[in-house]
């Protein structure tokens, strides 16, 4: 297990809404943010970065955790390997035994993975993240496929001393995200899942505002207990077809809902729709020790063409 020395200040954490596959390869508003989250991390001093997304689960009462030293990314649909097959993972798996560790001791049944393969989810918030080529080194965590909302916040209370040892703690999954009741035309035929034909429905807009009040307005414990009453939401299963791009949202509310987290402030960052009813949007919880705090969302497009040799 790896010894770090504590920092005074815990980082924040993110919630990021990954959209489809093809934000891997079109630019966006939240593509921009995360590329801004990154340059952040890297300015402030960021070392490493455990990431919990929507497609890795484990089955019954366990999750693994990431310890492939050259994991394979997994093919990606609408997307031509040739976005994404050089961009170097840079897996930590070092890292990975002190991850396991915490959440042995937290009474979690957890396993390392030798063999794991990174899928669409978190090595595309990665790729954005550091348009260099090289990703910080990483550490996966799976959800668990009971998706019982309670164990994911202790997966994040778990893994919270890490915000104290210049480690970032992110979850990739979406705020609304329901394939079901999207519309595929437009994808399907013209390869565009950004073209809106009309305006999106209106449990997809309510649903969406409610998970952003949720993160905006509540802070400590209160976080964790307005996260996880979500899931009884009226709309809440109209805007998650299945769990599993939820269960994230919780590891970070429960990463962040300390009683010391209590008066702190979380943000709403940038956003996006795509396939008229999925809302990709990304929030920040807690702020940066140094100024700036909140990571900056773009006002156009324009400011987001970046030095791509920052790393």
């Amino acid at each position: 297990m790896m010894t770090i020395a504590p920092t005074e200040k815990p980082l924040p954490c993110f919630f990021f809404s990954h959209g489809s596959t093809a934000m891997l390869a079109r630019r966006s508003a939240p593509a921009a943010y995360w590329e801004q989250v990154g340059r952040q991390a890297l300015e402030q001093g960021v070392e490493r970065i455990v990431i919990m997304g929507a497609h890795w689960e484990t089955l019954d009462d366990a999750i693994r955790v990431s310890a492939n030293p050259d994991p394979q990314k997994q093919p990606v649909a609408w997307v031509h390997p040739k976005e994404y097959e050089d961009f170097v993972l840079n897996p930590d798996v070092k890292f990975a035994s002190t991850v396991q560790s915490l959440l042995q001791e937290a009474g979690f049944d957890v396993s390392l993975d030798t063999k794991f393969e990174q899928v669409h989810d978190t090595f595309m918030i990665l790729k954005w993240m550091f348009p260099g080529g090289k990703s910080l080194p990483h550490v996966v965590v799976s959800h668990n496929a009971r998706c019982d909302p309670h164990y994911h916040l202790r997966i994040g209370a778990a893994l919270r001393p890490l915000r104290h040892q210049k480690c970032l703690l992110i979850g990739s999954g979406g705020a609304v995200h329901n394939l079901y009741r999207n519309a595929w035309p437009q994808v399907v035929f013209f390869r565009d899942s950004f073209a809106l034909t009309r305006p999106p429905e209106q449990w997809a807009i309510d649903f969406g505002e409610a998970f952003s009040n949720v993160v905006t307005q509540n802070t400590g414990p209160r976080l964790r207990k307005a996260m996880s009453r979500l899931m009884s939401h009226p709309q809440y299963r109209d805007a998650q077809g299945t769990d599993d791009h939820f269960m994230s949202a919780l590891f970070i509310a429960g990463a962040t809902g300390e009683l010391e987290d209590s008066g702190n402030r979380n943000y709403a960052g940038a956003e996006c729709w795509e396939l008229l009813n999925m809302r990709n949007s990304q929030f920040q919880f807690g702020d940066w020790p140094q100024e700036p705090h909140v990571t900056p969302i773009l006002q156009s497009m324009r400011e987001a063409s970046f030095d791509r040799s920052i790393m």
